[in-house]
């Protein structure tokens, strides 16, 4: 294991590398980093895995030759560099066939959800000007219903099902086209990937991702996650998202390091179906994912105890109870990770470096990142105050993002770029979560996290879910609400209520407990399952306005 200051002072990596960060390098393309450096006879890139427990292998030879295939297809259809290839795929080979084509010749993959609707494609369709767009039969219907939708190619079921009147079929075409097709070199500064943010508080906003920003996945992939040459990996993020698209694909296979498929829905059964078949040891995915595998108790961690090497999360913060919880039930190590679309993963517990890991805490800034916490007026803070948490581009030669395609920010401030997450540097160095900036709630005078508190009630065993935001109250300002779930066996009666209240109060403070809890079914997330805190807020607040209006109509 590298030491970590080690690995932050030095910061020494190819020169060719440098170049890349640096945009100076002529001679880069995706698909040749992901792809055509690695295949070698024999060599595995994807292990595929069917709901119904049917598998596949496939070579980076393979991918390769298949890739190729397509990138001729694209080509003849007037597809070139910089114009974008849209993919509504599952997690099946065609999605890496497409991806790898599309960069091969230079264009840009945009990933869509297959959860996502047809306005939610639409939008995202129409804002990018996608050239072409590639989905299966499953999720052909949505796109009957976007307007000005780009022509499409649909991966057929059998004897054609699926396909729409105009469509090219995915594999007939293939068939048609030449294994042969020369890479287009590119620079590091040239695009090869279209996101968009959730759009959890307004429209979904695109940016660009630079061919650069693949030196930051892979150092995320080596420092964060440890990948090593002997782990199977699986990362459980789907890759119509940042975290399945940089980490479960682009990461891993520029190593030359095979990946896991599974095309199904999320379950403890086909999780641990899995992981037993795979002999996975390296697992990467949400915490939202794992509370559902920890609410499944021992019928989870009887069957893959002993498993698995390391366990990294992200997406939202990784309550303690779920770090507890894998050492002592699975004698592994799950690590939290923070970061954005915007940015990719910029603070860690990394798996790789040896560095003091403060159980709760999001990490320390990844090697070639300085991460800071600003007040206000955008000073930088010292340890114990919250914060905002921000990237110092100015020595943070691995951060790649210059903005949204078409929208205005207010996210850049001098050399800092602005996350909207509140935070707290710790004495040893490390940064702690508070909580979206939005979601902090002040109550009496004090700034209550959410997080402390969800993690809170979640070390009771009745509870598998909590949110927690402020409620609008004339004399506190707001007061501490508590949506929680509840397990099967738990009545969401006033008495487990009052238990909750009093459980929460002793293990925090006399003003963080949640004054109000509601027991719930679900609660609101987006599609890649990071909660909704603003959903249940604006509800209160709601409230709050109609109970007002009416007393004062009364």
């Amino acid at each position: 294991m590298r030491d970590y200051l080690t690995a932050m002072n030095d910061f020494e990596y190819p020169r060719t590398v440098m170049d890349a960060l640096h945009g100076q390098l002529t001679a880069l393309n995706a698909c040749v980093e992901c792809c055509d450096r690695h295949a070698l006879p024999g060599r595995i890139a994807l292990f595929w895995e069917g709901r119904d427990a049917s598998s596949a292998t496939y070579s980076f030879t393979e991918l390769q030759d298949k890739s190729a295939r397509f990138a001729n297809f694209l080509l003849a259809q007037g597809v070139g560099q910089g114009d974008k290839v849209a993919g509504l795929l599952p997690r099946n080979v065609e999605l890496l066939i497409v991806v790898l084509a599309a960069w091969r010749i230079g264009a840009i993959y945009q990933p869509l959800f297959t959860a996502f609707g047809p306005k939610a494609i639409e939008h995202r369709l129409n804002s990018s000007g996608a050239a072409l767009v590639i989905t299966d039969g499953t999720n052909r219907s949505k796109l009957s219903d976007v307007s000005d939708c780009p022509p499409v190619v649909t991966v057929a079921g059998a004897k054609g099902q699926g396909l729409v009147r105009g469509d090219f079929s995915f594999w007939a075409e293939l068939d048609n086209y030449s294994p042969v097709c020369e890479p287009v070199m590119l620079t590091g500064e040239d695009p090869f990937l279209l996101m968009f943010t959730s759009g959890t508080t307004g429209p979904a906003k695109p940016l660009l991702v630079p061919l650069k920003a693949i030196v930051a996945f892979q150092s995320y992939t080596r420092d964060a996650v440890d990948l090593r040459p002997e782990d199977a990996f699986w990362n459980l993020a789907d890759p119509g998202w940042a975290y399945g698209i940089y980490f479960g694909i682009t990461g891993p296979l520029s190593m030359g390091h095979p990946i896991t498929f599974y095309d199904g829905p999320f379950t403890v059964e086909s999780t641990c179906r899995v992981i037993k078949k795979y002999a996975i040891t390296n697992l990467t995915g949400s915490p939202t994912a794992y509370r559902l595998l920890i609410a499944a108790g021992e019928a989870f961690s009887s069957k893959i105890k002993g498993q698995l090497r390391a366990v990294s999360s992200a997406g939202e913060p990784l309550n303690p109870e779920v770090i507890r919880w894998f050492a002592e039930q699975l004698n592994v190590t799950i690590h939290d990770h923070y970061g954005q679309t915007e940015v990719g993963m910029v603070l860690c517990n990394h798996h790789g470096l040896a560095h003091p890991v403060h159980r709760g805490a999001a990490g320390f800034a990844s090697p070639g990142h300085r991460i800071v916490v600003l007040d206000d007026n955008h000073q930088e803070l010292p340890v114990g105050q919250p914060g905002i948490l921000a990237v110092d581009r100015s020595q943070s030669p691995m951060c790649w993002f210059d903005g949204y395609l078409g929208f205005k920010t207010k996210a850049f401030v001098g050399n800092y770029y602005l996350s909207g997450d509140t935070v707290e540097l710790n004495a040893d160095g490390s940064i702690s979560f508070v909580g979206r900036s939005d979601d902090v709630i002040t109550t009496s005078g004090y700034r209550v996290g959410p997080f402390d508190v969800e993690s809170a009630l979640l070390e009771h065993p009745a509870v598998i879910e909590a949110a927690v935001v402020g409620k609008p109250d004339a004399e506190r300002t707001e007061l501490v609400k508590a949506f929680v779930v509840l397990g099967s066996h738990y009545p969401g009666d006033a008495q487990l209520a009052e238990t909750l209240r009093l459980h929460v109060r002793q293990r925090l403070a006399a003003h963080a407990y949640p004054r109000e809890i509601e027991f719930v079914s679900e609660l609101p997330k987006t599609p890649s399952g990071k909660l909704q805190r603003f959903i249940l807020r604006n509800q209160e607040i709601a409230k709050a306005e109609m109970a007002a209006s009416a007393k004062n109509i009364a």
